[in-house]
Protein backbone atom coordinates (compact mmCIF):
# COMPACT_ATOMS: atom_id res chain seq x y z
CA UNK A 1 0.00 0.00 0.00
CA UNK A 2 1.02 3.22 -0.94
CA UNK A 3 2.17 5.74 1.74
CA UNK A 4 1.94 9.09 1.24
CA UNK A 5 2.95 12.67 3.03
CA UNK A 6 -0.10 15.22 3.02
CA UNK A 7 -0.50 18.77 4.07
CA UNK A 8 -3.90 19.38 3.55
CA UNK A 9 -6.04 21.77 5.52
CA UNK A 10 -9.14 20.41 7.05
CA UNK A 11 -10.40 22.53 9.75
CA UNK A 12 -12.92 20.74 11.60
CA UNK A 13 -15.62 19.88 9.33
CA UNK A 14 -14.59 16.39 7.98
CA UNK A 15 -13.87 15.64 4.16
CA UNK A 16 -15.25 12.81 2.76
CA UNK A 17 -16.63 10.36 5.61
CA UNK A 18 -15.09 7.77 4.49
CA UNK A 19 -11.57 9.69 3.91
CA UNK A 20 -12.46 10.56 7.67
CA UNK A 21 -12.41 7.01 8.64
CA UNK A 22 -9.22 6.16 7.02
CA UNK A 23 -7.23 9.10 7.61
CA UNK A 24 -5.60 11.17 10.08
CA UNK A 25 -4.87 14.02 9.80
CA UNK A 26 -2.94 16.09 11.87
CA UNK A 27 -1.92 19.83 12.20
CA UNK A 28 0.29 20.21 9.80
CA UNK A 29 2.06 16.75 8.45
CA UNK A 30 0.28 13.74 8.20
CA UNK A 31 0.58 9.92 6.97
CA UNK A 32 -2.44 8.65 4.35
CA UNK A 33 -2.98 5.34 3.59
CA UNK A 34 -5.50 5.36 0.71
CA UNK A 35 -7.79 2.86 0.76
CA UNK A 36 -11.17 4.11 -0.52
CA UNK A 37 -11.79 3.18 -4.25
CA UNK A 38 -15.04 6.04 -4.03
CA UNK A 39 -12.62 8.80 -3.20
CA UNK A 40 -10.10 10.63 -5.21
CA UNK A 41 -6.89 10.28 -3.21
CA UNK A 42 -4.82 13.26 -1.29
CA UNK A 43 -1.39 14.39 -2.01
CA UNK A 44 0.94 17.06 -0.78
CA UNK A 45 0.74 20.21 -3.32
CA UNK A 46 4.52 19.71 -4.41
CA UNK A 47 4.30 16.63 -5.41
CA UNK A 48 1.74 17.51 -7.95
CA UNK A 49 3.77 20.83 -9.24
CA UNK A 50 1.42 23.17 -7.23
CA UNK A 51 2.86 25.36 -4.32
CA UNK A 52 0.98 24.17 -0.66
CA UNK A 53 1.74 28.19 0.34
CA UNK A 54 0.13 29.77 -2.27
CA UNK A 55 -2.65 27.30 -2.59
CA UNK A 56 -3.21 28.90 1.14
CA UNK A 57 -4.34 32.03 -0.53
CA UNK A 58 -7.74 30.64 -1.22
CA UNK A 59 -8.56 30.30 2.07
CA UNK A 60 -6.74 33.87 2.93
CA UNK A 61 -9.55 35.36 -0.15
CA UNK A 62 -12.32 33.56 0.71
CA UNK A 63 -11.92 35.17 4.11
CA UNK A 64 -11.91 38.07 3.35
CA UNK A 65 -15.07 37.96 1.13
CA UNK A 66 -16.52 36.76 4.43
CA UNK A 67 -15.40 39.42 6.63
CA UNK A 68 -16.30 42.29 3.96
CA UNK A 69 -19.74 40.33 3.79
CA UNK A 70 -19.70 39.48 -0.05
CA UNK A 71 -20.33 35.72 0.99
CA UNK A 72 -21.50 34.35 3.79
CA UNK A 73 -19.67 30.83 2.83
CA UNK A 74 -17.83 28.62 0.57
CA UNK A 75 -16.55 25.49 -0.26
CA UNK A 76 -13.07 25.25 -2.36
CA UNK A 77 -11.84 21.85 -3.84
CA UNK A 78 -8.66 21.65 -6.06
CA UNK A 79 -7.23 18.04 -8.09
CA UNK A 80 -4.22 18.33 -9.88
CA UNK A 81 -3.34 14.81 -11.41
CA UNK A 82 -5.74 12.63 -10.05
CA UNK A 83 -4.75 14.05 -6.99
CA UNK A 84 -6.52 16.01 -3.96
CA UNK A 85 -4.68 19.16 -2.89
CA UNK A 86 -7.04 21.73 -1.29
CA UNK A 87 -10.44 21.21 0.43
CA UNK A 88 -11.45 23.91 2.71
CA UNK A 89 -15.33 24.78 3.57
CA UNK A 90 -15.44 28.45 4.86
CA UNK A 91 -17.71 30.66 6.55
CA UNK A 92 -21.35 30.03 7.40
CA UNK A 93 -23.87 27.99 5.77
CA UNK A 94 -26.83 29.24 8.11
CA UNK A 95 -26.26 32.48 9.44
CA UNK A 96 -29.33 32.63 11.80
CA UNK A 97 -28.25 29.26 13.51
CA UNK A 98 -24.34 30.49 13.50
CA UNK A 99 -23.40 27.00 11.77
CA UNK A 100 -20.44 26.16 9.90
CA UNK A 101 -20.37 25.48 6.82
CA UNK A 102 -19.89 21.28 6.10
CA UNK A 103 -17.90 19.58 3.41
CA UNK A 104 -20.75 18.13 2.31
CA UNK A 105 -23.47 21.06 2.20
CA UNK A 106 -26.32 21.24 -0.60
CA UNK A 107 -25.95 24.21 -2.84
CA UNK A 108 -28.59 24.77 -5.75
CA UNK A 109 -26.66 24.42 -8.81
CA UNK A 110 -28.60 26.35 -11.28
CA UNK A 111 -26.89 26.53 -14.77
CA UNK A 112 -24.12 24.33 -12.99
CA UNK A 113 -26.38 21.42 -14.22
CA UNK A 114 -26.00 21.99 -17.63
CA UNK A 115 -22.50 20.51 -18.10
CA UNK A 116 -24.48 17.02 -16.60
CA UNK A 117 -26.63 17.42 -19.43
CA UNK A 118 -23.91 17.64 -21.76
CA UNK A 119 -22.41 14.76 -20.80
CA UNK A 120 -25.29 12.37 -20.86
CA UNK A 121 -26.07 13.84 -24.44
CA UNK A 122 -22.37 12.56 -25.35
CA UNK A 123 -23.09 8.99 -23.95
CA UNK A 124 -26.07 9.10 -26.61
CA UNK A 125 -24.10 10.06 -29.32
CA UNK A 126 -21.40 7.15 -28.26
CA UNK A 127 -24.00 4.83 -28.78
CA UNK A 128 -25.18 5.39 -31.78
CA UNK A 129 -28.83 6.84 -30.84
CA UNK A 130 -28.25 10.54 -31.46
CA UNK A 131 -26.23 12.92 -33.36
CA UNK A 132 -25.57 16.23 -33.03
CA UNK A 133 -26.77 17.52 -36.63
CA UNK A 134 -30.19 15.34 -36.20
CA UNK A 135 -32.84 18.30 -36.21
CA UNK A 136 -35.14 18.33 -32.96
CA UNK A 137 -37.72 16.91 -35.01
CA UNK A 138 -36.44 13.59 -35.76
CA UNK A 139 -37.52 13.26 -31.95
CA UNK A 140 -39.95 16.07 -31.37
CA UNK A 141 -41.91 16.44 -34.36
CA UNK A 142 -43.68 19.55 -33.04
CA UNK A 143 -40.32 21.20 -33.64
CA UNK A 144 -40.48 21.14 -37.43
CA UNK A 145 -41.56 24.73 -39.32
CA UNK A 146 -40.80 26.98 -36.83
CA UNK A 147 -40.56 30.67 -37.30
CA UNK A 148 -38.13 33.58 -36.27
CA UNK A 149 -39.31 36.82 -34.72
CA UNK A 150 -38.13 39.90 -36.46
CA UNK A 151 -38.14 43.74 -36.74
CA UNK A 152 -41.74 44.64 -38.67
CA UNK A 153 -39.96 47.26 -40.50
CA UNK A 154 -37.96 47.43 -42.71
CA UNK A 155 -39.67 45.37 -44.56
CA UNK A 156 -37.31 44.46 -47.19
CA UNK A 157 -35.35 43.58 -44.07
CA UNK A 158 -35.66 40.52 -41.10
CA UNK A 159 -33.43 41.92 -38.50
CA UNK A 160 -33.60 40.03 -34.80
CA UNK A 161 -32.37 42.02 -31.91
CA UNK A 162 -30.08 40.78 -29.72
CA UNK A 163 -32.34 41.53 -26.47
CA UNK A 164 -35.75 42.82 -26.33
CA UNK A 165 -37.64 44.77 -23.26
CA UNK A 166 -40.41 42.58 -22.71
CA UNK A 167 -42.31 45.42 -21.56
CA UNK A 168 -42.22 47.24 -24.70
CA UNK A 169 -41.97 45.03 -27.41
CA UNK A 170 -41.58 46.25 -31.03
CA UNK A 171 -43.86 46.14 -34.11
CA UNK A 172 -42.49 42.85 -35.68
CA UNK A 173 -43.51 39.91 -37.63
CA UNK A 174 -42.76 36.24 -38.00
CA UNK A 175 -40.45 34.80 -40.44
CA UNK A 176 -40.03 31.26 -41.58
CA UNK A 177 -36.82 29.48 -40.13
CA UNK A 178 -33.94 28.66 -42.39
CA UNK A 179 -33.84 25.69 -41.33
CA UNK A 180 -34.80 23.27 -38.63
CA UNK A 181 -32.83 23.48 -35.00
CA UNK A 182 -30.77 20.80 -34.81
CA UNK A 183 -29.22 19.36 -31.30
CA UNK A 184 -26.34 20.48 -31.74
CA UNK A 185 -27.74 24.42 -32.11
CA UNK A 186 -29.18 23.75 -28.35
CA UNK A 187 -26.83 22.28 -27.03
CA UNK A 188 -24.68 25.27 -28.16
CA UNK A 189 -26.89 27.94 -27.46
CA UNK A 190 -26.89 29.02 -31.22
CA UNK A 191 -30.67 28.18 -31.58
CA UNK A 192 -32.54 31.26 -31.11
CA UNK A 193 -34.83 29.16 -28.76
CA UNK A 194 -35.78 31.18 -25.67
CA UNK A 195 -32.52 32.96 -25.18
CA UNK A 196 -33.93 36.73 -24.39
CA UNK A 197 -34.67 38.45 -28.18
CA UNK A 198 -37.62 39.50 -30.12
CA UNK A 199 -39.00 35.89 -30.12
CA UNK A 200 -38.84 35.20 -26.40
CA UNK A 201 -40.49 38.50 -25.75
CA UNK A 202 -43.73 38.02 -27.11
CA UNK A 203 -44.46 34.75 -25.81
CA UNK A 204 -47.07 34.58 -23.33
CA UNK A 205 -45.60 34.17 -19.32
CA UNK A 206 -47.06 31.80 -17.46
CA UNK A 207 -46.05 29.58 -14.40
CA UNK A 208 -45.09 25.87 -14.84
CA UNK A 209 -47.90 23.87 -13.93
CA UNK A 210 -47.00 21.43 -10.65
CA UNK A 211 -47.62 18.19 -12.81
CA UNK A 212 -45.56 19.19 -15.53
CA UNK A 213 -42.48 16.91 -16.83
CA UNK A 214 -40.22 17.25 -19.45
CA UNK A 215 -42.63 15.58 -21.92
CA UNK A 216 -45.82 18.09 -21.22
CA UNK A 217 -43.87 20.96 -21.57
CA UNK A 218 -42.65 20.54 -25.24
CA UNK A 219 -45.83 21.34 -27.55
CA UNK A 220 -45.65 24.93 -25.54
CA UNK A 221 -41.67 25.23 -26.35
CA UNK A 222 -42.34 24.56 -29.77
CA UNK A 223 -45.31 27.29 -29.80
CA UNK A 224 -41.97 29.42 -29.43
CA UNK A 225 -41.23 32.01 -32.19
CA UNK A 226 -36.72 31.63 -32.62
CA UNK A 227 -35.01 34.80 -31.47
CA UNK A 228 -33.15 34.61 -34.19
CA UNK A 229 -32.28 31.98 -37.69
CA UNK A 230 -30.60 29.33 -36.45
CA UNK A 231 -27.24 29.30 -35.95
CA UNK A 232 -26.48 32.27 -36.94
CA UNK A 233 -24.95 33.77 -33.35
CA UNK A 234 -24.73 32.51 -30.19
CA UNK A 235 -27.29 33.70 -27.04
CA UNK A 236 -27.95 31.80 -23.86
CA UNK A 237 -30.74 29.93 -23.39
CA UNK A 238 -31.26 29.84 -19.61
CA UNK A 239 -34.71 27.62 -19.06
CA UNK A 240 -35.67 26.09 -22.20
CA UNK A 241 -33.37 24.89 -24.95
CA UNK A 242 -31.24 21.94 -22.98
CA UNK A 243 -34.62 21.06 -21.34
CA UNK A 244 -35.75 19.86 -25.18
CA UNK A 245 -32.47 18.11 -25.15
CA UNK A 246 -33.09 16.25 -21.61
CA UNK A 247 -36.47 15.03 -23.57
CA UNK A 248 -34.71 13.66 -26.16
CA UNK A 249 -32.66 12.15 -24.11
CA UNK A 250 -35.03 10.36 -22.39
CA UNK A 251 -36.96 9.40 -25.89
CA UNK A 252 -33.62 7.84 -26.85
CA UNK A 253 -32.83 6.14 -23.76
CA UNK A 254 -35.82 5.18 -22.18
CA UNK A 255 -35.67 6.52 -19.04
CA UNK A 256 -37.06 9.74 -17.28
CA UNK A 257 -33.93 12.32 -16.97
CA UNK A 258 -33.36 11.78 -13.51
CA UNK A 259 -32.88 8.26 -13.35
CA UNK A 260 -30.69 8.46 -15.83
CA UNK A 261 -28.36 11.14 -14.49
CA UNK A 262 -28.52 8.42 -11.25
CA UNK A 263 -27.92 5.36 -13.14
CA UNK A 264 -25.58 6.45 -15.55
CA UNK A 265 -23.06 9.19 -14.09
CA UNK A 266 -24.46 9.31 -10.55
CA UNK A 267 -23.75 6.24 -8.98
CA UNK A 268 -20.85 5.23 -11.11
CA UNK A 269 -19.26 8.71 -9.75
CA UNK A 270 -20.61 7.84 -6.27
CA UNK A 271 -22.63 11.20 -6.07
CA UNK A 272 -24.34 10.73 -3.14
CA UNK A 273 -25.20 14.53 -2.66
CA UNK A 274 -26.87 15.10 -5.99
CA UNK A 275 -30.79 15.49 -6.38
CA UNK A 276 -33.78 16.87 -8.40
CA UNK A 277 -35.70 16.53 -5.39
CA UNK A 278 -33.76 16.63 -1.83
CA UNK A 279 -34.87 14.36 0.18
CA UNK A 280 -36.47 15.33 3.82
CA UNK A 281 -33.61 13.59 6.24
CA UNK A 282 -31.27 15.94 3.99
CA UNK A 283 -33.20 18.78 3.82
CA UNK A 284 -30.66 20.13 6.80
CA UNK A 285 -27.64 19.57 4.57
CA UNK A 286 -28.95 23.10 2.49
CA UNK A 287 -26.85 26.38 2.50
CA UNK A 288 -29.29 29.05 3.62
CA UNK A 289 -28.91 32.71 2.60
CA UNK A 290 -29.34 34.92 5.37
CA UNK A 291 -31.00 37.63 2.92
CA UNK A 292 -32.89 35.63 0.37
CA UNK A 293 -35.95 33.85 0.31
CA UNK A 294 -35.25 30.08 -0.42
CA UNK A 295 -39.19 29.38 0.03
CA UNK A 296 -39.58 28.22 -3.90
CA UNK A 297 -36.83 25.94 -3.18
CA UNK A 298 -37.45 24.33 -0.21
CA UNK A 299 -40.81 24.47 0.65
CA UNK A 300 -42.48 23.05 -2.65
CA UNK A 301 -43.81 19.70 -3.72
CA UNK A 302 -41.41 17.69 -5.23
CA UNK A 303 -40.83 18.29 -8.87
CA UNK A 304 -41.85 16.32 -11.92
CA UNK A 305 -40.07 18.46 -13.92
CA UNK A 306 -36.50 17.23 -13.97
CA UNK A 307 -34.62 20.44 -15.64
CA UNK A 308 -31.57 20.15 -17.35
CA UNK A 309 -31.42 23.73 -17.10
CA UNK A 310 -31.07 24.13 -13.74
CA UNK A 311 -32.76 21.62 -11.55
CA UNK A 312 -30.07 20.11 -9.63
CA UNK A 313 -28.97 20.22 -6.29
CA UNK A 314 -25.39 18.99 -5.14
CA UNK A 315 -22.46 19.63 -3.53
CA UNK A 316 -19.03 20.51 -3.82
CA UNK A 317 -17.55 16.76 -2.88
CA UNK A 318 -20.04 15.24 -5.64
CA UNK A 319 -19.07 18.05 -8.40
CA UNK A 320 -15.68 17.37 -8.45
CA UNK A 321 -15.45 13.97 -8.60
CA UNK A 322 -17.63 14.85 -12.06
CA UNK A 323 -15.43 17.31 -12.90
CA UNK A 324 -12.34 14.85 -12.41
CA UNK A 325 -14.64 12.46 -14.59
CA UNK A 326 -13.88 14.79 -17.54
CA UNK A 327 -10.46 15.75 -16.63
CA UNK A 328 -9.56 11.99 -17.14
CA UNK A 329 -10.98 11.70 -20.55
CA UNK A 330 -13.85 10.39 -19.69
CA UNK A 331 -13.13 7.39 -16.78
CA UNK A 332 -13.30 7.98 -12.89
CA UNK A 333 -12.85 4.77 -9.89
CA UNK A 334 -12.89 2.73 -13.17
CA UNK A 335 -16.12 3.21 -14.71
CA UNK A 336 -15.91 4.75 -17.93
CA UNK A 337 -18.92 7.40 -19.00
CA UNK A 338 -17.12 8.58 -22.42
CA UNK A 339 -14.15 7.91 -24.33
CA UNK A 340 -11.48 10.77 -24.54
CA UNK A 341 -12.10 11.91 -27.69
CA UNK A 342 -15.86 12.48 -26.78
CA UNK A 343 -14.53 14.69 -23.93
CA UNK A 344 -12.59 16.91 -26.41
CA UNK A 345 -15.45 16.85 -28.27
CA UNK A 346 -17.92 18.28 -25.89
CA UNK A 347 -14.84 20.80 -24.13
CA UNK A 348 -13.82 22.08 -27.83
CA UNK A 349 -15.17 25.50 -28.92
CA UNK A 350 -18.43 24.06 -31.78
CA UNK A 351 -19.27 27.46 -33.00
CA UNK A 352 -16.48 29.02 -34.38
CA UNK A 353 -16.24 33.03 -33.56
CA UNK A 354 -20.09 33.92 -32.61
CA UNK A 355 -19.33 33.49 -28.70
CA UNK A 356 -20.04 37.02 -27.35
CA UNK A 357 -20.69 36.38 -23.48
CA UNK A 358 -23.79 37.94 -21.41
CA UNK A 359 -22.54 41.52 -21.80
CA UNK A 360 -19.69 41.78 -24.32
CA UNK A 361 -17.96 40.80 -27.14
CA UNK A 362 -15.56 38.00 -25.40
CA UNK A 363 -12.55 37.80 -27.94
CA UNK A 364 -10.29 33.78 -27.24
CA UNK A 365 -13.34 32.32 -25.66
CA UNK A 366 -15.32 29.58 -27.42
CA UNK A 367 -18.37 27.27 -26.32
CA UNK A 368 -18.79 23.54 -26.76
CA UNK A 369 -21.50 21.05 -25.74
CA UNK A 370 -23.25 23.07 -22.70
CA UNK A 371 -18.99 24.54 -21.56
CA UNK A 372 -17.51 27.32 -22.23
CA UNK A 373 -14.06 27.11 -23.18
CA UNK A 374 -10.99 28.69 -23.10
CA UNK A 375 -9.63 29.42 -26.50
CA UNK A 376 -6.93 31.33 -26.26
CA UNK A 377 -6.05 32.44 -23.04
CA UNK A 378 -3.68 36.10 -24.07
CA UNK A 379 -6.49 37.70 -25.75
CA UNK A 380 -9.72 36.34 -23.63
CA UNK A 381 -7.48 37.50 -20.61
CA UNK A 382 -8.35 34.25 -18.95
CA UNK A 383 -6.92 32.61 -16.22
CA UNK A 384 -7.36 28.89 -17.53
CA UNK A 385 -5.28 27.19 -20.19
CA UNK A 386 -6.19 26.87 -23.49
CA UNK A 387 -8.37 24.12 -24.05
CA UNK A 388 -10.58 24.69 -20.43
CA UNK A 389 -13.80 24.33 -20.51
CA UNK A 390 -16.59 24.80 -17.49
CA UNK A 391 -19.32 26.26 -16.50
CA UNK A 392 -21.13 28.05 -13.41
CA UNK A 393 -24.87 29.01 -11.79
CA UNK A 394 -26.77 32.06 -11.32
CA UNK A 395 -26.26 31.08 -7.51
CA UNK A 396 -22.66 31.43 -8.04
CA UNK A 397 -21.22 27.85 -8.08
CA UNK A 398 -18.41 27.69 -10.97
CA UNK A 399 -15.87 24.67 -11.61
CA UNK A 400 -13.54 23.79 -14.49
CA UNK A 401 -11.46 21.03 -15.95
CA UNK A 402 -7.61 22.09 -17.77
CA UNK A 403 -6.61 19.03 -19.57
CA UNK A 404 -3.42 21.10 -20.24
CA UNK A 405 -2.66 20.92 -16.40
CA UNK A 406 -4.59 18.17 -15.71
CA UNK A 407 -6.19 20.10 -12.97
CA UNK A 408 -9.81 20.55 -11.88
CA UNK A 409 -11.58 23.18 -9.42
CA UNK A 410 -14.60 23.98 -7.88
CA UNK A 411 -16.12 26.68 -5.91
CA UNK A 412 -19.58 26.53 -4.91
CA UNK A 413 -21.04 29.43 -3.42
CA UNK A 414 -24.86 30.22 -3.19
CA UNK A 415 -24.48 34.02 -3.61
CA UNK A 416 -22.94 35.36 -7.28
CA UNK A 417 -20.20 37.34 -6.54
CA UNK A 418 -17.70 38.30 -9.21
CA UNK A 419 -14.32 39.03 -7.08
CA UNK A 420 -15.07 36.48 -4.91
CA UNK A 421 -14.72 34.12 -8.21
CA UNK A 422 -11.84 35.71 -9.51
CA UNK A 423 -9.64 36.09 -6.78
CA UNK A 424 -10.52 32.04 -6.44
CA UNK A 425 -9.58 31.05 -9.87
CA UNK A 426 -6.77 33.40 -9.85
CA UNK A 427 -5.33 31.59 -6.24
CA UNK A 428 -5.67 28.16 -8.04
CA UNK A 429 -3.76 29.37 -11.46
CA UNK A 430 -1.43 30.94 -8.94
CA UNK A 431 -0.34 28.29 -7.51
CA UNK A 432 1.07 26.16 -10.21
CA UNK A 433 4.53 25.84 -10.50
CA UNK A 434 5.23 23.34 -12.88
Amino acid sequence: MNMIKIKVKVKKQKYFSTIASCFCVLASLSVVSWVSAAEIPAAVPEEVGMSSERLDRINTVMQRHIDAGDIQGAVTAVARRGKLVHFETHGLMDVDNNRPMESDAIHIMMSSTKPLLGVATMMMLEEGLIRPEDPVSKYLPEFADMQVAVLREPADENISPYRVDPRNIPPHRLVPADREITIHDLLTHTSGLASGGLGSAVQERRQRDPDATLESEMPRYASYALDFQPGSRWAYSPGVGLDVVARIVEIVSGQRFDEFLQDRIFDPLDMKSSYFNVPPEYQSKRVVIADRDMSRFFDRPPTKYFSASGGLSSSAEDYLKFEQMLVNGGELFGNRLLSPRTVRMMGSNQIGDLYRGFSRNQEGMGFGYTVGVTVDPITSNARRSAGAFGWGGAFGTRSWSDPEEELTAVLFLQQPHGPTQYDFENAVQQAILE
